[in-house]
């Protein structure tokens, strides 16, 4: 039995990890309704648009393993910690921000300071959970993750339409500061599994470079220095894999890869369900705003209709894969994201609202039976020692996959758009890049489903 002592740490605990994970999903959706905001006071054009998107998650993802494997050998509390610190202050900055590249190098720091806070969270909440309640505390966190997105459209587009978008970065640094507090109350960090072990820096600089190059250079494509930076990455990538499995306390056992399926497939069908949901928001909002000349309140609430979805679906996810095997709830889930996209790429100038929030319902039901089963999934294949690599690995094909979304959506734009201006009476250009690129999440989730089905049963032990 936990005496009272632990009962209120374990509270303070899951306080923490719900308000941190609201925070940066509620960021992410509050500046992409923002977006048109931003871009008429500083005259910026759609692609550098993108970058203030895309340049959080190029910061965001090369680090979140390393600080993972931190948090494992120093304690998660403390990694946390510093990075909430971090994280207030880029925001700081970005509100005080007075031109586009200023806000770009606010979103690179704080994109940085919140690969600290989202490799720790979830580890120091599990260790002190029970297995067989695993699902259902992942459950609460992921709808907290949610609820950021929900609240996100809605609010920032009241902020941004009676405040101004500077705002939305104060109401971060709130958040911050009250998580921040929080943390001071618990008293004890959770168990530290590998107390005393090395850290690995030369794995950690070849992990972190090979990401960056790679992903830096898909979002510049069609660049010509695009292709080199991916070979640099790739090569880079391969040089960490060839290091690690030599190395005796290496960032990450190479093994869980390549002898377990779970593992394995667990994150290649989160990096391909990432890669073909993120931009879907970025997307409607630049179509609502710009297409349907709606004002940024009112595609708040439009948007909203997805996020809401999966927030309240999330915990019955969650629940349910601690009874029913997590491969098929996944599976399903995946199969309505599918379903969702398809129906997107028929979007076109004329569609009614009600056809936005339908397509966004759908996704929302498939992204919520998916995330949490998955999720669990991971955290179930690995021992307590590679909690924090294991979440951090799950962040980063989440953040792999995001920045690929947003890659494909420039790309498209780029293409097909270019410096052109997206007005009510010349929406063409957009819409065939945004219907083009639905079209290529859609073959995604398609193969996603292949990808979700081969990691074989969790609960049953047949993972590899």
């Amino acid at each position: 039995m936990l005496t009272d002592s632990a009962r209120r740490q374990r509270q303070l605990a899951i306080i923490v990890t719900i308000l941190g994970s609201f925070n940066s999903p509620f960021m992410a959706t509050s500046v992409n309704v923002a977006l048109p905001s931003i871009g008429l006071e500083f005259q910026l054009e759609p692609l550098l648009l993108g970058w203030i998107s895309t340049s959080y998650l190029l910061a965001l993802a090369p680090f979140l393993i390393s600080f993972g494997r931190l948090g494992d050998i120093q304690g998660h509390r403390k990694v946390l910690t510093v990075g909430l610190l971090l994280h207030l202050t880029a925001s700081g900055l970005i509100a005080f921000s007075a031109s586009g590249p200023m806000i770009i190098v606010g979103r690179i720091l704080q994109g940085g300071a919140y690969s600290m806070v989202q490799s720790t969270l979830i580890p120091m909440l599990l260790s002190s959970i029970p297995v067989d309640g695993r699902g259902k505390f992942l459950g609460i966190t992921t709808a907290s993750t949610y609820f950021g997105h929900s609240a996100g459209p809605f609010l920032g587009g009241i902020i941004t339409h009676y405040l101004g978008w500077r705002y939305i970065f104060w109401c971060n640094i709130a958040m911050s500061l009250t998580t921040l507090a929080l943390m001071q109350l618990i008293r004890e960090d959770s168990p530290v599994a590998a107390r005393g072990e090395k850290f690995d820096f030369p794995g950690a600089a070849f992990l972190g470079g090979g990401i960056l190059a790679t992903m830096y250079g898909f979002t510049t494509l069609p660049s010509p220095a695009a292709a080199l930076l991916i070979v640099a990455g790739i090569g880079s990538l391969s040089c960490f894999v060839y290091f690690e499995t030599r190395t005796p306390q290496p960032i990450i056992d190479i093994n869980l890869f390549r002898r377990n399926l779970a593992f394995a497939f667990s994150n290649l069908a989160a990096l391909i369900h990432y890669a073909a949901t993120f931009a879907i928001s970025f997307l409607l909002s630049l179509y609502l705003q710009k297409v349907k000349a709606l004002t940024p309140e009112v595609a708040g609430l439009v948007l909203v209709s997805q996020p809401i979805v999966q927030a309240v679906f999330s915990p019955l996810a969650g629940r349910l894969s601690d009874r029913l095997e997590p491969r098929l709830l996944a599976t399903w889930g995946m199969t309505g994201t599918l379903l969702g996209l398809i129906m997107l790429a028929f979007l076109q100038a004329a569609s009614t609202l009600w056809y936005v929030v339908l397509c966004q319902v759908i996704i929302g039901c498939g992204y919520a039976l998916f995330s949490s089963p998955n999720a669990h999934a991971i955290m179930s294949s690995v021992d307590g020692r590679s909690y924090g690599v294991a979440m951090a690995t799950l962040g980063t094909m989440r953040q792999v996959g995001n920045t690929f979304s947003m890659g494909l959506v420039m790309l498209a734009m780029s293409v097909l758009v270019g410096k052109a201006d997206i007005t009510p009476a010349h929406p063409g250009p957009f819409i065939a890049s945004m219907t083009t690129t639905f079209a290529i999440f859609a073959l995604l989730c398609f193969g996603g489903i292949f990808a979700s089905l081969a990691r074989g049963n969790i609960q049953r032990g047949e993972q590899a």
